[in-house]
């Protein structure tokens, strides 16, 4: 029988542990719903760039060669992925998602492939595998702002230009619901403008020409989405660690009853043995 003291000792261990975990999902559940609005918020932007783009590939197709950004390269030598995780752990299956995804496209690609970690978790995970790292970015902090991330896309702007690299991959987990956080991979470069239906056409006057707009919206948009892509990602880790905590609470709180109930029943054992133990004396002095 195990001593009621130890088990006493055990249930206070737990409490303790189910008050963090409490105080870390009210916490996340602060941050997620900030990250959440932040991410929500940039979405129409990211989308009405890329149907600024769009509409203006369309305009300079027709004469010129296309922009270095664009255009598509006919041997790829080498490739980048801006592989995108957490400083902190304690958010459940987040990271492990991203660092399968991005580790199984590695092993799929058959030319060399450089990193650019931003995150303390897949910088681990790609150093322990042995994989090259260009570049690593932590402590980019739960509010970053554009200005925080432009030194990432600099990198990425330059290695593509020296054609260091010949395609660029960003992978991050895209925040869908508070249960539900996708592990996306999306090619960056070259950029690749949707087609625009011909009944949503519509005509614009840009100065000084649609070419010179082009040639400086399409490196504010690689910043864009590297930027909208953190801001994804820390939208997730919230929504994911609010989560994790919150079941770490119930586990907790489900061991702690159960620890009561054996506790109960070792109190129990304890006062019958001493009755008995109590009986049988009086029935001996007799």
């Amino acid at each position: 029988m195990i001593s009621p003291r130890l088990l006493r000792r055990r249930i206070r261990s737990v409490q303790n542990t189910a008050k963090i975990t409490k105080a870390m999902e009210m916490i996340a559940t602060a941050k997620m719903r900030r990250a959440q609005e932040n991410a929500i918020a940039g979405r129409p932007y990211n989308d009405k760039i890329q149907q600024v783009i769009s509409d203006l590939a369309a305009e300079t197709s027709g004469g010129g060669p296309l922009h270095p950004l664009l255009e598509k390269r006919a041997k790829i030598n080498r490739i980048a992925i801006v592989h995108i995780t957490t400083d902190r752990g304690l958010c459940g299956g987040l990271n492990a998602n991203m660092n399968r995804l991005t580790g199984n496209f590695i092993l799929q690609q058959s030319m060399p492939v450089t990193l650019i970690t931003i995150g303390r978790k897949g910088r681990d995970f790609m150093l322990r595998n042995q994989r090259d790292l260009r570049a690593e970015f932590t402590k980019i902090g739960d509010r970053p702002k554009l200005l925080d991330t432009i030194p990432i896309s600099h990198i990425v702007l330059d290695d593509y230009a020296n054609h260091y690299v010949d395609q660029v991959y960003i992978a991050y987990p895209r925040f869908i619901t508070v249960m539900v956080q996708n592990p996306t991979m999306e090619q960056l470069l070259p950029i690749e403008p949707t087609p625009i239906p011909k009944t949503e056409t519509t005509e614009y006057i840009y100065e000084p020409s649609p070419q010179f707009v082009l040639g400086e919206l399409l490196p504010r948009y690689v910043d864009m989405r590297i930027y909208h892509a953190i801001l994804e990602a820390i939208a997730s880790e919230q929504a994911a660690r609010m989560v994790a905590m919150r079941n770490a609470t119930e586990n907790a709180n489900e061991v702690i009853n159960g620890l009561t109930l054996i506790l109960n029943k070792a109190r129990q054992e304890m006062i019958t043995t001493d009755l008995l133990d109590i009986t049988g004396g009086v029935e001996s002095l007799r």
